[in-house]
């Protein structure tokens, strides 16, 4: 087992169980919408919360593929193991409070979105300031880093998901969040 394997195992397993709690999360919720419509009585999921979990996937899934170009620069360390824990750990607790594990708390959905939105953009928004201390911190990495598009993209992220943490309004929240999601189907595709 490579260096990578054995930290890789670590952050695989934590990332999967985030998408596992995302997924669950709809399960749960589109399950809870169908229990009310069966009984007559309200609920809404709106569009919110769950382009929030498309994103949060997006946002996991581009950090998974940046271990992989990588993979030759990772040694194993107490503090690679404790930044890994760290890392995958704010992930799993950012899709944790996606979707609320209660749902028949709400009548409508935004109402949960517009409660831990903050919180969860700020945890990724984290994330994105240590993948770049990351790459700051290994020489190989800072030339790839400087690079025009590198910054216009990092800084397009940062600047839709700040605008996307702090407003308050409902169709303004859904374009920032249907702009980030394009951000990474439009990289993803190119």
């Amino acid at each position: 087992m490579s260096e990578f394997e054995f930290v890789f195992a670590l952050f695989s397993l934590v990332f999967g169980l985030s998408l596992v709690e995302l997924l669950t999360g709809l399960g749960r919720t589109l399950e809870f919408r169908l229990q009310r419509q069966a009984d007559g009585e309200p609920f809404r999921i709106g569009w919110l919360t769950p382009l929030l979990a498309v994103f949060v996937i997006l946002d996991l899934l581009s950090f998974w593929m940046f271990a992989w170009p990588i993979q030759r620069l990772i040694t194993v360390s107490t503090p690679m193991v404790l930044g890994v824990v760290v890392f995958s750990g704010a992930y799993f607790l950012a899709s944790r409070l996606v979707f609320p594990s209660r749902p028949d708390d709400f009548v409508d959905l935004d109402t949960h979105y517009f409660r831990v939105h903050r919180i969860v953009f700020a945890m990724l928004i984290m994330m994105v300031i240590v993948q770049w201390l990351f790459i700051l911190s290994i020489p190989v990495l800072v030339n790839t880093a400087f690079r025009p598009i590198a910054l216009v993209l990092t800084g397009v992220l940062l600047a839709l998901m700040l605008a996307t943490a702090v407003t308050r309004n409902r169709n303004i929240s859904t374009a920032l969040l249907t702009l980030l999601i394009a951000r990474y189907l439009v990289i993803y595709l190119i």
